[in-house]
């Protein structure tokens, strides 16, 4: 039986981070949709991230600056079809993840960006809920109506290629103090169709939640990455183009940029 079009690559960054590894690998291996590419972006791991990556029948691209932007951006450079989707080396997707995004790809061909929530696991049941119900709901919800349009999570998104090409000169790629799914954010132009869907979860480690180091990084990185894009761009001047794109389209945000 073939394939569903389009192409699916699986983009995987990790550093020093293989027993995840392992098992979002092992989730990959078990969809109902095979993703005819992955990719474990080696971060320059001392563990035996790339012995797990190989013994999945990943192909391992290796990138020696340390940070996510630089990793996520060689592999989404690496990868070869025509949707790149992208997880977290702890993130755990469903068995239809790969299969919903080539649907999703294929019955919608002007769809740009696909991004979903996830179900956090690990760490407290407090700390969870601050994941699950606080933090995720101010990103998809307030910051995205603030920027005018949908948000990228980055331990559940895909991009088609064609969309990546452009967007890759628009990131702040090599600065690795930045959050590389909110500078994507920032960065997609307007009309480019970018959608968050609430039900495409997958499991995400509640880590990043289970201190107050950990979680104040998080904030600092963001408001860094904020802060960055805003010297360049500022936020409200971004906001305005998109909104005066979709109102050039009669109010209708999810309709194809013009341009292409």
């Amino acid at each position: 039986m073939p394939l569903m079009s389009p192409s699916i690559s699986v983009v995987v960054p990790s550093y020093n981070d293989a027993a995840m590894l392992e098992r979002c690998l092992t989730a990959l291996d078990a969809q109902t949709r095979k993703a005819d590419e992955v990719i474990v972006v080696d971060n320059g791991s001392s563990d035996t991230t790339v012995e797990v990556a190989v013994a999945h029948g990943a192909r391992v691209v290796t990138e020696l600056r340390r940070g996510i932007p630089q990793a996520t951006a060689a592999g989404l450079d690496a990868a070869t079809c025509d949707v790149v989707g992208r997880l977290d080396a702890d993130s755990v997707p469903p068995r239809t993840w790969v299969a919903r995004l080539a649907r999703a790809f294929d019955r919608d061909p002007d769809l740009d960006v696909l991004s979903g929530p996830a179900e956090y696991y690990g760490g407290n049941g407090f700390q969870r809920w601050v994941a699950e119900y606080l933090h995720m709901p101010m990103y998809y919800g307030p910051v995205a109506w603030f920027l005018g349009h949908d948000v990228v999570y980055g331990s559940n998104f895909a991009v088609r290629r064609t969309a990546w090409r452009e967007l890759r000169t628009l990131v702040h790629r090599d600065d690795r103090e930045v959050h590389d799914d909110l500078d994507i954010t920032l960065n997609i132009p307007p009309g480019m169709r970018v959608r968050f869907d609430q039900t495409l979860v997958v499991g995400a480690s509640a880590r990043p939640y289970t201190s107050f180091d950990r979680w104040s990084r998080q904030f600092r990185m963001a408001f860094y990455t904020f802060g960055v894009n805003h010297t360049e761009v500022s936020l409200f001047e971004r906001r305005r183009r998109w909104v005066d794109w979709k109102a050039a389209q009669g109010g209708e945000g999810d309709t194809v940029r013009a341009t292409r």
